[in-house]
C-alpha cells in the first residue's frame, strides 16, 4: 500500500476513536538523517509516529517477533521499515539502519528495545548510542503517553487521549574509547533522561529522580 494512503487510513481511524494531542513537531528536521527516539508503551506506539511526522522518508526498527500482525507487516511494507530480531545481535538489521541514516533518512527506534509491560520507563540498550555514535546524526526525543491503556478504554467504549511531545534535537558526545562502557551508558542515561523530560514522573520508571531529568526541565529542554 502507498505510504501517504496507509497515513491517511491510520490518521482517520486514530482521531476517530481517540483524542490525539501532537506537541513539537516542528522540532522534526525537513530532511537529513536523524533519529526520533521514543518511550514504548504499546503497539500502538509505531502508528501514532507515522501520522504524527510529515516525512516521507521514516522508517523504524520493528520487532520481528510481529511479522504476523496484519498492521505491523503493512506499515513496515509501506514505509521501507525494519524488521529487527531483538534476541540477537541483529547485524543485519542495525547495517540497514546505518545505511538508512547515513542516506539522509529518519528513523524511529524505543532504545528500551521492548514494549514496557508496566507502564513505565524500562532501562534503555545501547543500540541507539552506537548508531548516533556511528552516524553523528542528530536525536528527537519523544515521549508518548495514553497508549498504555488506550485499547482497554475503546474496549470499554471511552475515547482515550493518546500525546506524543517531540523535543528539541540534540548530538551526543562522541563514545570514548577509554572508557567505552562509562561513556555509552553515560549517552544512553542521556538518551531515555531527555525523553523522560517530556513526560510526567509516574511514567519514568527506572529512570524516575534522575538528576539528568530536572536539569533538561529547568534548561527548558523538555
Amino acid at each position: 500500500m502507498d505510504r501517504h494512503i496507509l497515513k491517511r487510513l491510520v490518521k482517520a481511524v486514530f482521531c476517530g476513536l481517540m483524542h490525539v494531542e501532537l506537541e513539537g513537531t516542528e522540532n522534526v528536521p525537513a530532511s537529513g538523517g536523524c533519529i526520533l527516539t521514543t518511550n514504548h508503551l504499546s503497539r500502538m506506539d509505531t502508528p501514532l509516529l507515522l501520522i504524527a511526522v510529515n516525512r516521507d522518508d521514516m522508517c523504524a526498527l520493528v520487532a520481528d517477533k510481529y511479522r504476523l500482525n496484519p498492521l505491523f507487516s503493512l506499515i513496515v511494507r509501506s514505509t521501507n521499515s525494519i524488521w529487527i530480531n531483538r534476541e540477537i545481535a541483529d547485524h543485519t538489521a542495525m547495517r540497514a539502519a546505518l545505511a538508512h541514516l547515513r542516506a539522509g533518512g529518519l528513523l524511529g527506534i524505543a532504545p528500551e528495545g521492548t514494549r514496557s509491560q508496566v507502564g513505565t520507563m524500562l532501562e534503555a540498550k545501547s543500540g541507539t548510542v552506537l548508531l548516533a555514535d556511528r552516524t553523528s546524526v542528530p536525536i528527537i526525543p519523544v515521549g508518548i503517553t495514553g497508549t498504555e491503556d488506550c485499547m482497554a478504554k475503546l474496549a470499554h467504549f471511552q475515547r482515550p487521549t493518546v500525546r506524543a511531545r517531540f523535543g528539541k534535537p540534540y548530538q551526543l558526545p562522541p563514545i570514548d574509547r577509554t572508557e567505552r562502557e562509562e561513556s555509552t551508558r553515560r549517552n544512553t542515561d542521556e538518551v531515555m533522561c531527555r525523553i523522560a523530560a517530556l513526560i510526567p514522573e509516574k511514567y519514568h520508571g527506572i529512570y524516575r529522580g534522575h538528576p539528568r531529568i530536572s536539569e533538561l526541565i529547568k534548561e527548558g529542554l523538555a
